[in-house]
């Protein structure tokens, strides 16, 4: 991490038992979850500076967990996973991307995330019909672990951002012995970049993948969206409207339509009632509308 000059770093299979939070020296805390030393366990390390902006810290499991920070006004989760390897069994793999849908879940509209993670599968090299989530840069062909992970991506609205540029051979292979080589798929969803060495090209590729993952804006600022009063029954609302949106957008089937007409009213039912709540107690609090 000094090395690097890397201030957050997810880690996994790390196979420490119990959940701590403790200094590692150098300037580093990490922040680890397991239940068996022998197997599994993820943890996220932060550079000493940014400990004080940690607000939450949830251990879901030995193969998930999130950090969520405020820096500089910026709410950031950073969400560190393990999935299971191909040959464990589906139950498995079905429950790690259950945690990890209940993560993003819990997390409100408008806050950044960032998915480092090692998913244990590969998403290919073609990426016809998927282009909104991944470039042509995958490895290898597709397998179920690797669709595990773009269908996650479509669900959540994001991307798998180190497939939009070239990689060397080197940095393809993640072991290798005799002849025999293999290519991991060790991903990263939101906005964690897998670097080359020269910086031209680091910029270069930084804002390719800026034009291809967010578009481009009009350059007029918008002013950011009150939301103070926000209560859990407006962010699971907001979040069914979301889900909605997206099987709309698949599959425009008139019950998928109506469905989402159904859930943008219910959102504007309840930051209606979400508002007049927050308003009346601030109005007691203050003894006075005025």
């Amino acid at each position: 991490m000094e090395r690097r000059k890397v201030d957050i770093l997810c880690v996994q299979e790390t196979r420490w038992k119990v959940s701590k939070a403790h200094s590692i020296g150098a300037g580093f805390k990490l922040f680890y979850y397991g239940v068996d030393s022998k197997r599994n366990g993820v943890g996220v390390v932060l550079k000493e500076e940014f400990v004080r902006n940690v607000l939450e810290v949830k251990r879901v499991s030995d193969r998930v967990m999130s950090l969520k920070l405020e820096i500089e006004g910026v709410m950031l989760n950073v969400v560190s996973g393990y999935a299971p390897q191909v040959g464990c069994e589906l139950e498995e793999k079905e429950r790690f991307w259950s945690e990890l849908d209940e993560v993003m879940e819990s997390i409100p509209m408008g806050e950044r995330v960032v998915i480092g993670a090692d998913f244990n599968g590969h998403v290919g090299e073609e990426n016809t019909g998927d282009e909104e989530v991944m470039g042509k840069f995958g490895v290898k062909e597709r397998n179920l672990e690797g669709q595990m992970v773009v269908d996650f991506a479509k669900r959540m609205d994001m991307a798998v951002i180190n497939t939009y540029f070239q990689k060397r051979e080197e940095h393809r292979v993640t072991y290798k012995s005799g002849g025999r080589r293999t290519q991991k798929l060790r991903q990263a969803l939101g906005g964690q970049l897998v670097l080359p060495d020269d910086w031209e090209t680091t910029v270069e590729v930084i804002r390719e993948t800026g034009r291809k993952v967010l578009g481009v804006s009009s350059g007029r600022r918008k002013e950011d969206k009150e939301t103070w009063w926000w209560n859990e029954e407006v962010q699971d609302s907001i979040q069914r409207k979301r889900l909605a949106k997206k099987k709309w957008d698949m599959d425009r089937t008139e019950e998928n339509r109506q469905e989402y007409k159904k859930s943008q009213r219910r959102v504007k039912r309840e930051v209606s009632k979400a508002k007049q709540k927050a308003y009346d107690e601030l109005y007691t609090r203050l003894d006075t509308r005025e």
